[in-house]
């Protein structure tokens, strides 16, 4: 009942696996070595990363605004890779960060939620800073790990919202 486009959810994980699968082809062509660069394998990483976050936000939301918003930040974080880099890429994935984390919090209200913004957002982007600001590879190692917490944090809050519901109509 949370969920206003339920259709969406498996889409959306399905978008997160390619975008890891993408990231981890990319780190085959550097031996897993992490080089700031630009490749087609990167570009599709944070293509389907936008693309996975956006359906997760647009799967809750039932203001059209939000969505159309959504949508127009969705398509310029995959177009802006090309023209300006994976830097206003990444902008564009911290709007649709906050469009989905206000979405979520309004829809579920879930303490485990909170493990998403910490994870997802604030470990990984501390994580990939120390990483390209020292270029010391340890830094790596947290990074795939802290977006995998961030996706077991979506799954538990929808398991937990759904486990709610079934008690709800007993």
């Amino acid at each position: 009942k949370q969920i206003q486009f339920p259709f969406l959810t498996p889409y959306a994980f399905i978008s997160l696996g390619l975008a890891s699968m993408f990231e981890m082809i990319d780190h085959t062509t550097t031996n897993w070595i992490y080089i700031d660069h630009s490749s087609i394998l990167n570009w599709l990483f944070y293509s389907f990363l936008s693309v996975g976050l956006s359906l997760f936000t647009i799967s809750v939301a039932k203001n059209k605004l939000i969505i159309a918003t959504n949508i127009l930040l969705l398509i310029a974080a995959i177009i802006s890779y090309s023209f300006f880099g994976k830097s206003m890429t990444l902008l564009f994935q911290v709007f649709i960060s906050i469009l989905l984390i206000s979405q979520w919090w309004n829809r579920f209200n879930d303490w485990v939620f909170i493990i998403y913004p910490i994870t997802g957002v604030l470990f990984t982007t501390y994580f990939g800073i120390l990483l390209s600001s020292s270029g010391e590879q340890i830094w790596h190692l947290f990074i795939g790990p802290s977006g995998t917490i961030s996706v077991l944090a979506f799954y538990s809050v929808l398991n937990r919202s759904r486990k709610k519901e079934l008690i709800s109509n007993y």
